[in-house]
């Protein structure tokens, strides 16, 4: 994902995105597919797909990071159904 700092320990194989348009912004999800965990932010509309998938994509990273077990071995994480 990142290449320095904490955020280069975080596994992020698949992000999942959701897209909903409100007014003249974008309010995206980022989910983590393997730990469920989400990350909601608001985008100006006139942004690129491509600037606001890797800023929540980054974003996401650093939530992660923050969670006790997060980073690269998937510990403390994972859906269980």
């Amino acid at each position: 994902m990142a290449d320095k700092g904490p955020l280069k320990d975080v596994y992020l194989p698949e992000v999942l995105f959701e897209w909903r348009r409100v007014g003249k912004s974008l309010r995206v999800t980022a989910i983590d597919s393997i730990t469920g965990t989400a990350f909601v932010m608001v985008a100006p509309a006139k942004a690129t797909r491509k600037e606001i998938k890797q800023f929540a994509a980054m974003k996401l990273a650093y939530v992660l990071s923050k969670k006790p077990g997060g980073g690269e071995d998937g510990e403390d994480g994972g859906l269980e159904i």
